[in-house]
């Protein structure tokens, strides 16, 4: 009686102890069952590599249209919160950003109106009057009208200033048909 026998499943050679074949059929079908999970791991990870180039590429190229200095790919490939770091990044500074756009869009408004108006632009710093002998809903009322009547030119000024506060537009989304960007 020989103490060892050569088995062969799916196309692997084992050479193992004699044993009752009971005790196989259920390593078989542990085997089986650890492929099977095997595979499906793999699948996973490969979606998870495909989103994380994904969102490299996407990060990349929003950091290079509002021109701020790219991904290093050798050094943050290795660190698996890069990703998170770089958004963190961008978001701060886009904020930043943001504020100064609102800040530069404030003065320019404000320089319009002081050059070819006489108001006291320390009153005008304030913002909106409201009248006193109003009640707060006329006054509110009163404010949302003078919205809509600067609605049209208050566009046509912002556009003036884009190019200060805009960053040139890119192909940003080109690759998923656009999805993603805003249209005007």
């Amino acid at each position: 009686m020989s103490f060892l026998r050569l088995f062969h499943l799916q196309g692997i050679s084992f050479v193992l102890p004699n044993f009752p074949m009971s005790v196989f059929v259920g390593l078989k079908d542990d085997l089986l069952a650890a492929q099977a999970d095997t595979r499906s791991a793999r699948a996973q990870l490969e979606g998870e590599v495909a989103l994380n180039g994904r969102l490299r590429s996407a990060i990349s190229d929003l950091s290079a249209s509002w021109e701020l200095e790219p991904m290093d790919e050798s050094r943050e490939a290795a660190r698996g919160d890069a990703l998170v770091d770089q958004l963190c990044y961008l978001g701060a500074t886009l904020r930043d950003r943001v504020r100064d756009a609102l800040h530069t869009g404030v003065k320019r408004a404000m320089a319009v109106v002081c050059s070819g108006f006489s108001y006291d632009m320390e009153v005008v710093s304030h913002g909106f009057l409201t009248d006193i002998s109003k009640t707060d809903a006329e006054n509110e009322e009163r404010l949302h009208a003078l919205i809509d009547d600067v609605e049209v030119p208050g566009e046509r000024l912002a556009k003036l200033f884009e190019p200060e506060v805009l960053p040139p537009e890119t192909s940003l989304g080109a690759d998923d048909g656009g999805e993603g960007r805003d249209v005007d």
